[in-house]
């Protein structure tokens, strides 16, 4: 497995290829968990704030 890291023009990308090259995986997880997380709080307050027809 090479050591080097294909760069990318989108941040995002960046930021987990560095994750991955540090092995920190499990960092990497919690900050996807938690992406996640807020996603799912965001749709539920659309839901929720949708009247009815």
């Amino acid at each position: 497995m090479s050591n080097t890291i294909e760069h990318s023009t989108l941040p995002q990308d960046a930021a987990i290829a560095l994750f991955l090259q540090e092995d920190n995986a499990d960092r990497l997880t919690d900050v996807l968990v938690d992406a996640l997380d807020e996603a799912f709080r965001i749709l539920n307050e659309e839901l929720v704030s949708r009247p009815l027809n």
